[in-house]
C-alpha cells in the first residue's frame, strides 16, 4: 500500500506556467490526506509559497521546500541544511557580475531579492507571489541561508556551466527549469529529504511514490517504487522514472480506484 505521495510543483502540478493548483489536484490531495496518506508538495519553491498554494490544506501536508533543504511537517520544521555563509557570499558576488541573472537568496524564513531589473521584481512580488524581502545588499542578510537560485532571464543554458564548474565542487547545484540554477548545501536534494523522511516516519521505498518533470526530482524518483515523469519531460528524466503521466491527480485517482493507495 502507498503511504507517502510526492510530487514537483513547476511543471508538474503547475501546468503551463500556472501559478496556482486546480480544483482537481486540491480534491485529490484531500482525498489522500483524508485516507491517512502523506502528501507532500517536493520543489525548488520555499515553505511559505507551497503553503500559500495548497491553502489550508498545507496544515496536514508535508512541505520537501528549496529542492530538499527545508522540510516540515506539520508546521514543524523536521529537517534544514544551511549553506556556508562565506560559500554563499561569494556565489551571490559572482552572480551579480553575470549579465541577465538575478538572484533570489532563500532563508529560513523568508527570501531576498535585489532586483536589478523591473521585470525580475514583478515576477517574484506579483506572478509567482514570493514572501520577498527587497535589499539594497545580500551582505546585510543575517539569518541562515539554504539555498540561492540563479534566475537567467536569457535561459539558464547560457551561464549554468560557468556557476557550476566555478562552484560545483562545493556546493549542491541543480538545474530547476528553463530558467533557473539552484545551489544548496553540499548532499542536499529532494531525494536525500525523501529519504529523511522515510526513516523519521518509518516509511519504506515500496510505500512511496514521486511524481516530477525536471533534473531536480531525479533524485527523488531514486528513493521511491513508483516514480512517475510527466510526459513533456526531457527524455533523460523520463529514462529515470519507472511511469508517465500528463496529469498528477489522473495517475493518483487511478490508484486509489485500483486500491492500491
Amino acid at each position: 500500500m502507498i503511504k507517502f505521495i510526492a510530487s514537483d510543483m513547476d511543471g508538474t502540478i503547475l501546468l503551463n506556467g500556472a501559478q496556482s493548483v486546480d480544483a482537481d489536484t486540491l480534491f485529490t490531495v484531500k482525498r489522500c490526506l483524508d485516507s491517512g496518506i502523506i502528501f507532500a508538495a517536493a520543489s525548488g519553491r520555499q515553505t511559505a509559497s507551497l503553503r500559500m498554494l495548497f491553502g489550508k490544506l498545507s496544515d496536514q501536508m508535508l512541505t520537501i521546500a528549496e529542492n530538499g533543504a527545508m522540510v516540515t511537517y506539520h508546521n514543524e520544521i523536521i529537517h534544514k541544511a544551511v549553506l556556508d555563509h562565506d560559500l554563499a557570499m561569494d556565489i551571490i558576488d559572482d552572480v551579480l557580475k553575470v549579465k541577465n541573472c538575478e538572484l533570489l537568496v532563500s532563508g529560513v524564513n523568508t527570501a531576498y531579492i535585489s532586483p536589478k531589473t523591473e521585470t525580475y521584481k514583478r515576477r517574484m512580488t506579483e506572478v509567482v507571489k514570493y514572501d520577498v524581502n527587497i535589499i539594497r545588499d545580500f551582505h546585510e542578510i543575517k539569518e541562515d541561508i539554504v539555498k540561492i537560485a540563479i534566475c537567467d532571464l536569457s535561459g539558464i543554458e547560457h551561464s549554468k556551466d560557468h556557476f557550476m564548474e566555478t562552484f560545483g565542487s562545493y556546493a549542491a547545484c541543480t538545474v530547476s527549469g528553463d530558467l533557473y540554477c539552484d545551489f544548496m548545501a553540499k548532499g542536499v536534494n529532494k531525494g536525500a529529504a525523501i529519504k529523511k523522511v522515510q526513516e523519521r516516519l518509518n516509511l519504506k521505498p515500496e510505500e512511496c511514490m514521486a511524481f516530477g518533470d525536471n533534473f531536480n526530482d531525479v533524485e527523488m524518483f531514486k528513493e521511491v517504487a513508483y516514480s512517475f515523469a510527466m510526459e513533456k519531460a526531457d527524455p533523460k528524466v523520463k529514462a529515470c522514472a519507472n511511469h508517465e503521466c500528463s496529469k498528477v491527480s489522473d495517475s493518483i485517482k487511478a490508484y486509489l480506484e485500483r486500491g492500491i493507495l
